[in-house]
């Protein structure tokens, strides 16, 4: 099930929250825990026993470490820190288990066959919906707990509500544990402006999804299934630019939704997206783009592996390991891998050189900025490092054999591509927000005239009746960040 899916719009949701402030407040949490099994059940029900089962092992591991940390003394902080690293072990284990080995298996298999040995083909294995975001919230607790930044959950119904919550449940935003422990545990009374503002988020949302990444999904999937030796630049660059469209506006849409919903059943999810397309380097890029990942990383990984209080050299190499484990938490493909060395080798450039922190040429930063960051997307986009090299060889007119198999005037002559087109790179910048929806913030609301407010619901209503429109006659309604 998808946000953006008939089922969930007209029976899912209403359902839930009609029920939802129908009961009383003792029993919220037990039916929200309900409807998100329900919620993973419709996507993944095979996989169900293994969210359960990790829901388990993390209360228990918790309970451990919080039994350790009162009894305290010497051994007591050993066997608190050993409990930790056995359940960061065991989540890290079922994640691999369930994402990497069939990869891993695979890839040996693929090198011995290169030294004459006879390969071998492990069968994949089926990844449940959500594992990586789901995996990263238990470990978060644990840290949590063990760091006293939490106090530990001693309702096993209350944690396997924080891990499974549906609005978040299958692509993030990464919710950490310290920043909604409060909002499980206490009578959330839901105002109606609150209601509202969730609503007109997820909404927005909504329209980022349907009414634009949707569209450029089928433009980007016509082109990268095209041989990219015998792409056009022309064709190659409707392609890229398509893509780098539909993934933020997937993304940031359904993080907006998450949001949105998260609001309206009483929870405050953090911000996710912040305009990344208009950074001026990468660095800045990393500022704006998956902000909960990317702080996840910073806390969890970058920080104990020393930082930045380290020595440069030893600097530069935690950045790089960072990178890449950020390259290979999205997939189990080396093109994962090389995405995030990718970034990661520009990232560390930028603070050698102190782009970073140069504030001359902001257009021609701006232009670089986006070239690397759409180059790489070629890479996250491609089946394989060859397919996606053949790609950016088309897309700088490299290619000998180039001819149009597929007409660019499909595209370049239609009217509605330009509209979605300039929907995109819009919506992409601050503008609207900054002229039309400065209301529609969970950070900081602010007012605004009650003309300008009269305009914004209709135009949500319009919104909405469009996304109705769209779903009705398309077949293309993936939300991408699923298969992580």
């Amino acid at each position: 099930m998808v946000f953006s899916s008939f089922t969930f719009l007209i029976f899912f949701l209403p359902f839930t929250l009609i029920v939802l402030y129908s009961i009383p407040h003792k029993y919220r949490n037990t039916f929200l825990l309900i409807m998100s099994l329900i919620f993973y059940m419709w996507s993944s029900p095979q996989y169900l026993l293994v969210m359960i089962g990790v829901i388990i092992i993390n209360y228990f591991v918790g309970i451990y470490i919080d039994k350790y940390d009162k009894t305290g003394g010497g051994r007591s902080a050993i066997l608190k820190k050993k409990t930790l690293i056995i359940g960061i072990a065991v989540n890290v284990l079922v994640l691999f288990i369930f994402k990497y080995l069939s990869f891993t298996i695979n890839s040996i298999s693929e090198a011995l066959q290169v030294f004459g040995f006879n390969g071998w083909i492990f069968k994949n294995i089926v990844l449940p919906v959500g594992i990586s975001f789901y995996i990263f919230q238990s470990i978060s607790y644990l840290v949590d707990i063990y760091r006293k930044e939490a106090p530990v959950q001693k309702s096993i119904k209350n944690l396997a509500l924080y891990i499974s919550m549906f609005p978040q449940l299958v692509a993030g935003p990464i919710v950490r544990y310290n920043s909604i422990a409060q909002d499980i545990e206490k009578q959330r009374n839901i105002s109606f402006e609150v209601f509202i503002l969730g609503l007109k988020i997820f909404i927005t949302g909504l329209a980022k999804k349907v009414l634009i990444a949707n569209q450029m999904a089928v433009i980007a999937d016509t082109m990268f299934s095209q041989d990219a030796s015998y792409l056009t630049a022309v064709n190659a660059w409707i392609g890229a630019l398509a893509y780098t469209c539909q993934i933020y506006f997937d993304f940031s849409g359904y993080s907006d939704m998450a949001i949105g919903l998260g609001l309206m059943i009483g929870f405050r999810f953090p911000i996710n997206f912040n305009y990344p397309y208009i950074s001026y380097s990468i660095t800045d890029f990393w500022r704006r783009w998956h902000i909960s990942l990317s702080s996840w990383f910073k806390d969890y990984l970058y920080i104990p592996l020393g930082g930045n209080r380290v020595k440069v050299s030893r600097m530069y190499l935690n950045l790089l390991i960072v990178f890449i484990i950020t390259g290979i938490w999205h997939g189990a493909n080396w093109t994962f891998l090389v995405w995030g060395l990718f970034h990661g080798f520009f990232l560390i450039f930028e603070k050698i050189t102190g782009l970073n922190k140069q504030e001359k040429y902001k257009p021609i930063r701006w232009l670089l900025t986006m070239l690397i960051v759409i180059t790489a997307w070629v890479f996250f986009r491609a089946d394989t490092i060859y397919d996606a090299l053949q790609y950016i060889k088309a897309m700088f007119g490299l290619n000998s054999n180039a001819q149009e198999l597929i007409s660019s005037q499909l595209y370049l002559s239609n009217p509605l591509f330009y509209i979605i087109m300039a929907a995109g790179i819009v919506g992409s910048t601050p503008l609207v927000k900054k002229y039309f929806m400065q209301n529609i913030d969970i950070s900081k609301p602010l007012n605004v005239s009650k003309r300008v407010l009269y305009i914004q619901n209709a135009v949500m209503v319009v919104l909405l009746a469009a996304v109705y429109i769209m779903l009705a006659n398309n077949t293309y309604n993936q939300f991408i960040y699923f298969r992580f």
